[in-house]
């Protein structure tokens, strides 16, 4: 029998990311571009950077998947399949490129803001952020190009992920767009170059002389183009932060000594580029399900904001799942779930959000 739970929540979030004591304290009462400073200042006197070359290093506690198919092989945003065996994998010592052809021949370092954006400058280059491991086929193909949404595309890879012309409006040229799943994280690594990089980036985009620069506004607080933004905002809400994040800005904080402030507070956002809410008024953007992949058959939710929420559980061929919710605190608790796969369902009335949650 079907049971759908509508709940009101008035709840305040605290994510579970091991944050330092005062860490975020210069940024308190802070908001727009002076909260945006803020945390440049305190995300740089932190940084310890490494090189470009220690990536690879970096790639063994910060990349690897323990969420998917929990087999210790990279986790590779543009080639992991989150609902199916992956199309190819790599383990983290080995598989490095040299010379590709096809997907599967290799993975390297994928630079989400291009490097000759910032024209290759070291600190940036190897800043574990926004440097991600990726198939070396894919991380060709998308090139220098923004990312952005593509509704036909010229080039798509094994898992999905798609290269043609964007198709929202204020900018009509080529485009890369990752699949729906690590939409959410790519944004927030945008955002955390925004923020990390900001003093670098009006300077960088006078120097720019590519389509990467079409991003950008030339500006240091803005940063974006508007039509960039709009993207980066709508993925930032519809694809929330997931555990995975968590952990690995945990893991990039223990390697190079700074962590990624969207991630441990991803109402931030808004309050930096999206004042008015014109955009996350309607989204689940501040719902955190977590711990996912869970070992104890327990799953948490919680939200910062006023929702009336509608939450279904389903197994992988569509059946519903008998739950009954908890109500503790600041959260809603499902206990007792079978292992397995499954997919939640919330949604408040004007947007849906769906995970994938694995239950081991």
């Amino acid at each position: 029998m079907k049971r759908i739970y509508i709940l009101f929540l008035l709840l305040s979030i605290s994510i579970q990311a091991q944050i330092p004591n005062g860490y975020y304290n210069n940024a308190q009462g802070l908001t727009g571009y002076q909260l945006k400073t803020a945390l440049k200042t305190i995300i740089t006197n932190g940084h310890t950077p490494h090189s470009y070359g220690s990536l690879y290093t970096a790639y063994q506690t910060t990349d690897i998947d323990h969420y998917y198919e929990n087999d210790g092989t990279i986790l590779d945003m543009y080639s992991e399949n989150p609902n199916g065996p992956d199309p190819y994998n790599y383990t983290p010592n080995a598989n490095h490129c040299g010379n590709y052809s096809h997907e599967g021949d290799c993975f390297n370092r994928e630079h989400t803001i291009p490097q000759n954006f910032f024209n290759s400058s070291s600190t940036p280059k190897g800043d574990a952020h926004f440097v991600v491991p990726s198939d070396g086929k894919v991380n060709g193909m998308r090139s220098n190009y923004p990312y952005g949404i593509v509704n036909n595309p010229t080039w798509t890879s094994q898992n999905g992920s798609k290269l043609g012309n964007n198709s929202t409006a204020g900018y009509s040229s080529r485009v890369f767009e990752p699949i729906d799943e690590f939409k959410g994280d790519l944004a927030r690594m945008a955002f955390y170059f925004a923020t990390r990089y900001e003093n670098n980036i009006p300077g960088w985009y006078n120097g720019s002389n590519s389509n990467t620069a079409d991003m950008f506004d030339g500006s240091s607080h803005q940063v974006f183009s508007n039509w960039f933004l709009q993207i980066l905002l709508q993925w930032h809400y519809n694809d929330p932060v997931s555990q995975r994040e968590i952990d690995r800005n945990n893991a990039v904080y223990n390697y190079q000594g700074n962590r990624n402030p969207y991630i441990d507070h991803p109402e931030w956002v808004a309050q930096i580029w999206d004042p008015n809410n014109s955009i996350a008024s309607s989204t689940l953007y501040d719902v955190v399900v977590y711990p996912n992949p869970t070992n104890d058959n327990t799953i948490h939710i919680k939200v910062n904001q006023n929702h009336n929420l509608t939450i279904k559980l389903f197994n992988l061929i569509g059946q519903s799942v008998d739950i009954k919710p908890i109500k503790k605190n600041n959260e809603i608790i499902l206990s007792n779930l079978p292992k397995g796969f499954y997919m939640l369902k919330i949604n408040n009335g004007l947007h849906l959000m769906t995970k994938k949650i694995i239950v081991r």
